[in-house]
């Protein structure tokens, strides 16, 4: 990748005053064509092509179980079996639940693990002041001054069950999600992001498309549906939280 590309361009032809009209009114938004063509190119040329994807997932109130990539390679298939059917009874018992591959983004930069890579790039894109700013008018959150950041892809068979981030981390202001899918992601490929009013109808769904910013302030109920075996892989995505602090 050349590293002259900036990943997180912001594109100038965005409306910030409509959009932050439409963010007011339900506290979440999807922005579509969020990046420069350019940039959203290279954005999804890192994680299609330069990821080492590691797998993170969790059953009930149990801490996650992370695996890095190298991790998963000694990952036999009596291990991914017995993982699967843990997930599966706490699906069945009514506990939160999730499994999906990721790279933590903030971990990798912190400890160094590509000093320097495209990784810690996109990072450092993030919290430019640029795309900063572009939340900050979006939300009408001036105080936001920082994001962590974690790439996921959702896989055939994987999932994040209903929660509302109620108990969300100090200094957490607004969750987003910056779709990074280049296909024709189908209605029946799952991995869309739902949201649900208390009778459990649902109030509004993102779809994964290319180069789109999910943003949305908690807690409000949602999750990420089930991809299901036939759905191609390809849900890829940035995701995190703005902070005040």
């Amino acid at each position: 990748m050349n590293g002259a590309v900036h990943l997180l361009d912001v594109n100038p032809a965005l409306d910030r005053s409509a959009l932050a009209a439409q963010f007011a009114q339900s506290g979440r938004l999807q922005i579509r064509d969020v990046l420069t063509r350019e940039s959203a190119n290279a954005l999804h040329h890192v994680l299609a092509h330069e990821t080492p994807w590691g797998l993170v997932w969790q059953d009930g109130e149990r801490k996650p179980t992370q695996y890095r990539a190298e991790d998963l390679v000694s990952l036999g298939s009596a291990e991914r079996q017995r993982i699967g059917q843990t997930l599966v009874k706490a699906m069945q018992s009514g506990e939160y639940a999730f499994s999906y591959n990721f790279y933590p983004l903030l971990d990798a930069y912190l400890q160094k693990w590509r000093a320097g890579g495209p990784h810690d790039l996109l990072l450092e894109h993030i919290n430019s002041q640029p795309f900063l700013d572009l939340i900050r008018q979006v939300t009408n959150i001036p105080e936001i001054v920082k994001a962590d950041a974690q790439a996921t892809l959702y896989a055939p068979g994987q999932f994040l069950a209903m929660h509302n981030d109620s108990d969300v981390a100090e200094g957490r202001r607004i969750a987003y999600v910056l779709n990074m899918t280049n296909m024709d992601w189908r209605e029946d490929h799952g991995g869309y992001l739902m949201f649900y009013d208390d009778d459990g109808d649902v109030v509004q769904g993102f779809r994964p498309r290319f180069n789109a910013l999910n943003i949305f302030t908690v807690p409000q109920r949602h999750n990420v549906t089930y991809i299901p075996p036939f759905a191609p892989l390809g849900r890829y995505a940035v995701t995190g939280w703005f902070r005040d602090r």
